[in-house]
């Protein structure tokens, strides 16, 4: 059978597997698959459940989409959110057979279900002004309202998950499911999530900002409230940013991922655990120099959830998810401060639920040439089995490339990591363009995992080569930090040193024709690459940055996030922010320049993209602006399907153009 190249459009083939959760009780487990519709141009997800020994089947199905499946504690019953009936709302299903039903008809709907220990209510997250959104509120017909002017008030006043931010907030409720009563737990202008349940039912703890300025004073503190009289306790120390809250069994510790902010945003992620007894605070990882949690950046899986510590049943311990050296693997962890691997990270496991009492894992794994399946690993026998299939008959028909790891040392000795991918039907003693890709954040990293963006690239004919320059996370806390303040500098050289290395060892790349492309910090890594050097003869930049000076005013997070990263502001630090624009050297870009911008994007919104193309089209230079509407900053990763393949076909298609077409140059 002669395999096909990879199209844009198959992404409409792909499926997602996400959030596996395991009872302990029936051995069962499930799962929640996402697809395209692209009939209806909009994403479905189903949740299976199945067993070891059986294929999983659909559980959960039809309109809209279901997810979060979670088991009551003794396994006969399954809580999930849907969107059937068009907001998000609880149901309830049995295991064992019986119809769904909705428990929650909140106004603004409701997420995040968490079940008591004793199985008879369920904690959840909703946004509400006051306790009555926690009932349907009365359908208003959105043609008969008229406009409100929005009224700004606060520094923080939209986001790119939300929009513009309204009088609603996120809050925790508890709904008991025998009488259907809810019970709004916390109130004000404050946000609070990341609910976890005590088990002995009395408490629960979770994380909010608490500050008497939120917008200046940017935490996220671990309280823990006495359910009987509400009572709140903070157990951190608002100096940083934490999460992922999960008790021990015994109920003696909570444990949480998090930091400090000792390098602000460019902070590894840590262990802690925090003793109720003692009220001792912890930093278990202190000296352990990896980043904790899943930071792989991808495109085909969003909306993962991190587990957090994953306690043993003797709560003397626990399992965790770590980033290193560009793969994501499993390490175990005690409270005296041990770490040892237990699944090393030489692929990308992006979801995990344990039995550990067993040691036993069903883990969600995708690798360069595979999008993701679930398999059931045993720790204790080293032993790994797959148990889903779903993207198999696709990857029998396509021919998919891998990548080779390639490791180089910048000039001032630091070593850098990356990979490089063969063209589609690659023949030796040819020569073939090659495009470099940079990741976004700048503190993720790209990662032994399937992009369907490389691959289509490469079926076009071209080389994809992709590395982790300074800033990005998996190297260690002085790799990631490197960054900060030195924006275009070091990490400017790491990427050109990526395409000097290449030049060096690969006989197959085509030094006349070389592209370069990448979104959010990589996107401002283009335009600064394309401004300091006529070295590609084509680019791409996407919902990129170009104007620090502007940005620091218009993103949802660039009053502070210009200050941690750039190390420049509005005060007295303004030529900072402008020494780092690419626009101020946009008079030096000779490189043909494709700008792609979604036009809700307020990460980085479309001005920094609209002033790049007005300065360049003034000065008569190639460049082409493609507008997404209704589309933010997650476009590429979960945005209207069909706007994804439009953005993955206008990248290919400059690409063809300037590289392989009778425009290159």
């Amino acid at each position: 059978m002669v395999k096909r190249k990879i199209k844009a459009t198959d992404l409409f083939q792909l499926s997602s597997l996400t959030d596996p959760q395991w009872d302990k009780h029936s051995r069962k487990y499930a799962f929640v698959e996402t697809k395209i519709n692209e009939e209806e141009n909009d994403y479905r997800s189903t949740i299976f459940v199945g067993r070891l020994e059986k294929e999983a089947k659909p559980f959960v199905a039809g309109k809209g989409r279901a997810t979060s499946p979670r088991w009551s504690p003794d396994g006969k019953r399954l809580a999930f959110v849907s969107t059937r009936n068009d907001k998000a709302q609880i149901y309830i299903i049995p295991v064992d057979g019986g119809e769904s039903e909705q428990v929650t008809f909140c106004k603004n709907g409701a997420r995040g279900p968490v079940w008591s220990p004793c199985g008879k209510k369920i904690l959840f997250s909703t946004s509400v002004e006051s306790e009555e959104d926690l009932q349907q509120g009365v359908h208003e017909d959105s043609n008969n309202q008229k406009p409100e002017p929005v009224v700004v008030e606060k520094l923080r006043y939209k986001s790119d998950a939300k929009g513009f931010l309204d009088d609603k907030n996120d809050h925790l409720a508890i709904l008991d499911i025998d009488t259907k009563k809810m019970t709004l737990l916390t109130e004000g202008d404050r946000d609070y999530g990341n609910p976890s349940w005590s088990p002995d039912g009395k408490s629960i703890a979770f994380v909010t900002n608490l500050e008497e300025n939120p917008d200046l004073t940017l935490v996220s503190d671990v309280y823990i409230m006495k359910l009987e009289t509400k009572e709140m306790k903070k157990i951190t120390h608002s100096n940083g940013f934490f999460s992922t809250i999960t008790w021990s069994p015994d109920g003696r510790y909570l444990g949480f991922l998090g930091h400090q902010k000792e390098f602000h945003s460019a902070t590894l992620t840590r262990v802690w655990a925090y003793a109720l007894q003692t009220e001792e605070l912890q930093c278990l990882t202190q000296d352990f120099d990896i980043e904790v949690g899943d930071v792989a950046i991808g495109d085909l899986h969003s909306g993962n959830v991190n587990p957090g510590l994953m306690w043993t049943e003797d709560s003397e311990g626990f399992y965790f998810l770590i980033s290193d050296q560009g793969g994501t693997g499993i390490y175990y962890g005690s409270l005296e401060g041990a770490m040892y691997p237990i699944v090393l990270p030489d692929e990308h496991v992006y979801a995990i639920s344990m039995l550990t009492g067993t040691h036993e894992a069903i883990v969600g794994i995708s690798t360069i040439t595979d999008p993701g399946e679930l398999y059931h690993l045993d720790f204790k026998t080293q032993t790994k089995k797959q148990l889903t299939n779903v993207n198999g008959t696709w990857k029998e028909e396509v021919e998919i490339s891998t990548a080779e790891p390639i490791s180089f040392k910048a000039p001032d000795g630091w070593e850098v990591h990356g990979w490089i991918m063969k063209p589609t039907g690659f023949e030796e003693g040819k020569k073939y363009p090659t495009i470099l890709e940079v990741h976004g954040g700048p503190h993720a990293m790209y990662a032994n995992s399937y992009f369907h963006e490389f691959q289509t690239l490469s079926a076009q004919g071209f080389a994809v080569m992709f590395t982790n320059p300074r800033g990005s996370h998996g190297y260690g806390q002085e790799f990631v930090d490197a960054v900060r303040g030195d924006y275009g500098g070091k990490d400017y050289i790491d990427v050109m040193s990526a395409m000097d290395y290449a030049l060096e060892t690969f006989d197959f790349i085509d030094e006349k024709n070389l592209g370069i492309t990448g979104g959010s910090y990589g996107g401002f890594m283009t335009n600064w690459v394309v401004s300091h050097s006529d070295r590609f003869k084509a680019a791409v930049t996407q919902r990129s940055i170009s104007n620090w000076l502007s940005f620091y005013g218009v993103s949802d997070i660039g009053y502070f996030f210009s200050e941690w990263e750039v190390k420049g502001n509005m005060e007295d630090k303004m030529e900072k922010l402008w020494e780092h624009s690419p626009i101020k050297y946009v008079s030096n870009v000779n490189t043909p320049l494709l700008i792609l911008h979604g036009e809700k994007d307020y990460r980085c919104p479309i001005e920094q993209g609209e002033q790049l193309f007005v300065a360049l089209k003034k000065q008569g230079k190639i460049t082409k602006f493609v507008r997404f509407p209704d589309s933010n900053h997650e476009l590429s990763r979960s945005g209207n399907p069909a706007l994804r393949v439009h953005r993955l076909d206008q990248i290919k298609n400059w690409f063809v153009e300037y590289l392989k077409g009778t425009n290159k140059k």
